[in-house]
């Protein structure tokens, strides 16, 4: 049953939460002890109330998972985890985490308490409603990035982050529910009621939208935000962007990939070392210019 509540929790999804760390790095706190050891433990608390989250949401979707092609493996739609005792679980696990984000930060504690209750009423209605339902996945990566926010004093993070996270979790969850709509086919609707209120042509002209205007806020940003170095280096950061926005749009229309995004993150080789290279590079930026 440990295993299960495990499995049941995503530990593969917590790396949605690294975004918490954008406040520290752009920040230039990333070397700063205290900074860095408040960063790492709401890390860890966030890890654990999106975790809350997807044990009620699969509650909340034990039915429709149990008719999905992949998700009726989950534990709970497989029958490996009791819906009490997962809500026994989920119940114990809102009150610790909440308790010892208050500890860490009123702010932080604050952020963790939209967090959750936008993903209920995600769960409940909100994944219901075409387009709203991106939007509020959206929301939750700029919230996350908002969490990392409220940690530290912050004194040259720039607004323009929110912005580029905002088109950037906008592209990734229309990528999701393309490969979604694409893997379903003509069943989608059964298995998930707001894929019926999309089209594969719609949804290519939102994903064509919001990647080309993420490239382009990112661009603004290397330049023009105030916490930038001054020699423009930071735009040498922009191909890196280009390069893994390209590869994500060729997994989802040539590998047909893109349903799980953190799975590409882990998975994907050239993915992988785009972004690991685009650290490398603001990181130096940022710390040895």
């Amino acid at each position: 049953m440990l295993i299960a509540l495990i499995k049941t929790m995503r530990p593969r999804q917590w790396t949605k939460n690294v975004f918490i760390f954008a406040a520290i790095v752009f920040d230039k706190q990333l070397f700063i002890v205290d900074s860095f050891l408040r960063t790492i433990a709401g890390a860890a608390l966030f890890c654990l109330i999106s975790s809350c989250v997807y044990i009620f949401n699969d509650i909340a979707d034990v039915e429709s998972d149990r008719k999905h092609p992949e998700k009726k493996n989950r534990p709970i739609a497989a029958g490996k985890l009791s819906v009490n005792a997962a809500w026994m679980a989920g119940i114990a696990l809102v009150i610790i985490t909440l308790g010892l984000a208050f500890l860490l930060a009123n702010a932080f504690c604050a952020v963790l308490v939209v967090y959750f209750v936008l993903n209920m009423a995600y769960s409940k209605w909100l994944k219901h409603i075409p387009i709203v339902d991106v939007f509020v996945l959206a929301a939750g990566f700029v919230l996350r990035v908002h969490a990392g926010v409220t940690l530290i004093h912050v004194e040259r993070f720039s607004p323009w982050l929110y912005v580029v996270m905002t088109l950037l979790s906008l592209f990734l969850g229309f990528g999701k529910r393309r490969a979604e709509l694409s893997l379903l086919a003509q069943g989608a609707g059964s298995h998930r009621k707001v894929l019926e209120g999309y089209t594969l042509p719609l949804l290519d002209q939102f994903i064509m939208i919001v990647s080309g205007t993420t490239i382009i806020a990112y661009s603004l940003y290397t330049f023009s935000a105030p916490n930038v170095p001054k020699n423009d280096s930071m735009m040498l950061t922009i191909p890196f962007v280009v390069y893994a926005i390209f590869r994500y749009l060729y997994l989802i229309h040539v590998e047909q990939a893109g349903g799980s995004p953190e799975e590409i993150l882990i998975t994907d080789r050239p993915f992988q070392i785009a972004m690991g290279m685009w650290a490398v590079a603001v990181l130096a930026v940022f710390y040895l210019s």
